[in-house]
């Protein structure tokens, strides 16, 4: 049997990657045996004869991530090139190819799945206030060890931003937090409200290094203890806090900024108007919304929800949508759209010096939770890279102000005072206390 899977296995490989002559890669059969590149960016390595089965069979959006974490197929090298030539691979087969791989699928034994392992326990209406918790907990409650096992210390969990001169992951997210503050146009004193706050960071920063009274919300049990700590840590409980909130919950409070990074994800289409219109209350006029999240750009951008591996194991009730569909609704309701920059192959780099991060500091990310959420997230971390890089996402910041009620907006004829080096930039050895 395991020589028939083996003859099976290669006439498989060949059919989904073509000639080996043409492989950029490895693959290392079960039964010790390499075929491929003599100097492979990445080796796939199949651990056992059900291993293609489990990759190619349906559902395509659940079982190659599925394979991975379960430990059927393992990707040795650089993971995001190893999910890209599975990518480009299964896109490019013709329905006889898919067909011939059919067929063959079928004289290799079933897999065995495992079914150990947390997953969603979502109940009631979809993005309802409950749920959302829920979702958020699944992603987000992980111990912190874990996320400092490759966001650092600094605790910085969104699309960092390489500006001129910068190397690090760390000095890209100081970066990306002051360029974001900088197109506010914060100023000491004002009230900003950051929906979305993870573990702090950004409003440590409004409040420490800009002046700003800050006002972070989370979903997130762990994320708002460790940015208490952080706060008290930082002395500045007089002037940045954080509070346990949906967004829909703000009351009558308003604010003169509102940020939000890496939020609106959660949102879902269905409550986008819900989301804009609690931000548009919540500023006083004349004041700023910075919106910044992933959108979808994969042909034809009509925006989905989360499915398969992405559903089960990293974001249950994620929804992108397109860039223009949140503008549509943040317009209705009364914004005006002010900027819009597109910064997605700033988070190709990110999440690959994420990634970098995880596999050097591996033992310490699987003594925080265990080998399985490791696996997880080295290869959703991995598969988004690829993602925005071949530009099937695309990560924006949008300024939107909310007019005043002559229908004028505070801002300068030109985006020049956006690249200028402001004295906020001079503190550069100031500690990015965690997001």
């Amino acid at each position: 049997m395991s020589e028939a899977a083996a003859r099976t296995s290669r006439e498989i490989l060949q059919l989904l990657f073509g000639p080996r002559d043409g492989w950029s890669f490895n693959v290392r059969l079960w039964d010790g045996a390499v075929l491929g590149a003599p100097a492979p960016r990445f080796t796939l390595v199949l651990n056992e004869p059900a291993s293609l089965r489990a990759v190619l069979s349906p559902p395509a959006d659940l079982n190659p991530g599925r394979a991975y974490v379960e430990k059927l197929i393992d990707i040795d090298g650089e993971i995001e090139a190893g999910v890209d030539a599975m990518a480009q691979a299964v896109e490019k087969l013709s329905p006889m190819r898919s067909a011939a791989i059919a067929l063959r699928l079928l004289r290799l034994p079933k897999p065995q799945w495992n079914e150990d392992g947390a997953q969603p326990n979502l109940r009631g209406r979809l993005h309802s206030r409950s749920r959302d918790a829920a979702a958020i907990g699944f992603h987000y409650d992980q111990p912190v060890a874990f996320y400092k096992a490759f966001l650092t210390d600094e605790l910085v969990y969104s699309c960092a931003y390489y500006d001129e001169g910068i190397e690090t992951v760390e000095e890209a997210q100081r970066a990306k937090i002051d360029y974001t503050l900088r197109k506010l146009r914060l100023r000491p004193g004002e009230k900003l409200l950051d929906i979305g706050c993870g573990w702090g960071t950004l409003v440590i920063r409004a409040a420490g290094i800009f002046g700003a009274q800050a006002l972070g919300i989370t979903l997130s049990r762990r994320q708002y203890d460790e940015a208490r700590r952080r706060i008290a840590d930082a002395g500045l409980q007089g002037r940045a806090s954080v509070e346990l909130c949906d967004y829909r919950e703000l009351g009558k409070r308003t604010f003169d900024k509102i940020v939000s990074v890496g939020m609106v994800e959660h949102v879902g289409r269905s409550q986008l108007p819900a989301y804009f219109r609690a931000a548009l209350k919540a500023l006083r006029p004349g004041g700023f919304f910075l919106n910044h999240g992933i959108a979808d750009q994969s042909p034809p951008r009509r925006g989905y929800r989360s499915t398969g591996f992405m559903a089960r194991y990293v974001f249950p009730d994620g929804e992108l949508v397109p860039i223009w569909t949140m503008l549509q609704f943040a317009e209705q309701l009364g914004f005006e759209v002010r900027d819009v920059e597109n910064l997605r192959e700033h988070y190709a780099r990110t999440l690959r010096d994420w990634v970098a991060n995880l596999e050097r500091n591996r033992e310490a990310a699987i003594a925080a939770t265990d080998e399985r959420t490791y696996r997880i997230w080295r290869l959703y971390m991995g598969g988004s890279a690829q993602g925005f890089a071949r530009g099937r996402m695309g990560l924006f910041q949008s300024l939107l102000a909310k007019p005043d009620p002559e229908r004028r907006v505070p801002l300068p004829a030109t985006r020049r005072d956006l690249y200028r080096m402001l004295a906020v930039q001079q503190v550069g050895s100031a500690s990015l206390a965690g997001r």
